[in-house]
């Protein structure tokens, strides 16, 4: 049985963002999601101007009168929501944590797909599958994806993205679009994203935290990294040991951001102690004028 305040939270993040797929993202989602295919309609008597190749000549032969075949646009998509629910998610230095942050923005973009008319399906991980949904339509289907972004507790601390998206590539055997929400701290994902943005429309969403950019000076700080357990001391009052691991991080989210633009996939960053709205709004205007 589901706990009373699971239910509550539910119904505050339902609100919460369904106020927001209304006023703000659904018509921005529907126009840069839209379809990629065309599917027959009909036929119709040709007309003038019309592409020869479009002749459907069975249909001509029976009514010795040239016809042609009609395609509409197919708009209906299927949209994964991959959300990353490994341990270090469990860290905010303010305002929310990264898994609140990221559970709210699967939710906007849930309810987004759902008022698209699009099937929604959710893949949570850690350095494993955590838990599949397959992909289906409707408020009650985005109210189950939205507890079980809630419910779930991973198994593992871990984070592999590889082994994620090779799991996707299973299970989603046609085109999709793909939300990857996660804080990306992990190696050797780089292939699989590679991979899977040849076969699908990928879209990574990268959450942090401030702190873990700019370290505040409050001293020698015995620091434990909440997926492999590991323990060290970080001295935040030495400029030159905070300005070296501060540009290696640069350095890592950098190389991340070059790889987006040479592989092909959007690369979104969101913080934790910022509204999410203006962020994905600006990718949704960027994107709207790319298409």
């Amino acid at each position: 049985m589901i706990p009373n305040k699971i239910i509550k939270k539910v119904k505050q993040i339902e609100i919460k963002t369904r106020g927001l797929v209304n006023d703000l993202f659904g018509g921005e989602y529907h126009s840069i999601f839209k379809g990629k295919g065309m599917t027959f309609s009909e036929v119709r008597e040709y007309q003038p101007g019309d592409d020869i190749r479009l002749i459907d000549w069975n249909v001509t032969a029976r009514a010795t009168t040239p016809f042609v075949k009609n395609y509409e646009e197919e708009r209906e998509l299927t949209v994964y929501l991959m959300v990353d629910i490994s341990a270090s998610g469990e860290f905010g230095s303010g305002y929310q944590l990264k898994r609140e942050l990221g559970t709210e923005l699967a939710a906007v973009l849930g309810f987004s797909a759902i008022k698209n008319n699009d099937k929604v399906g959710l893949i949570l991980f850690s350095d494993e599958i955590e838990k599949f949904i397959p992909p289906k339509k409707g408020k009650s289907h985005a109210l189950r994806v939205i507890r079980e972004l809630l419910y779930t507790n991973p198994k593992n601390n871990g984070t592999s993205i590889g082994d994620s998206l090779e799991y996707l590539l299973k299970v989603a055997k046609r085109k999709s679009v793909v939300f990857i929400i996660s804080d990306f701290i992990d190696n050797s994902f780089n292939q699989s994203l590679k991979i899977a943005s040849k076969k699908h429309d990928l879209i990574a969403i990268q959450l942090y935290d401030p702190v873990e950019y700019k370290f505040p000076n409050i001293g020698l700080v015995k620091v434990e990294d909440p997926e492999t357990g590991e323990m060290f001391w970080i001295d935040t009052t030495s400029k030159e040991a905070i300005k070296e691991l501060e540009n290696e991080i640069k350095l890592k989210q950098s190389k991340f951001s070059k790889n987006a633009k040479k592989i092909g996939f959007d690369l979104i960053s969101i913080s934790t102690d910022e509204d999410f709205v203006d962020p994905l709004m600006a990718f949704f205007k960027k994107r709207e004028k790319r298409y």
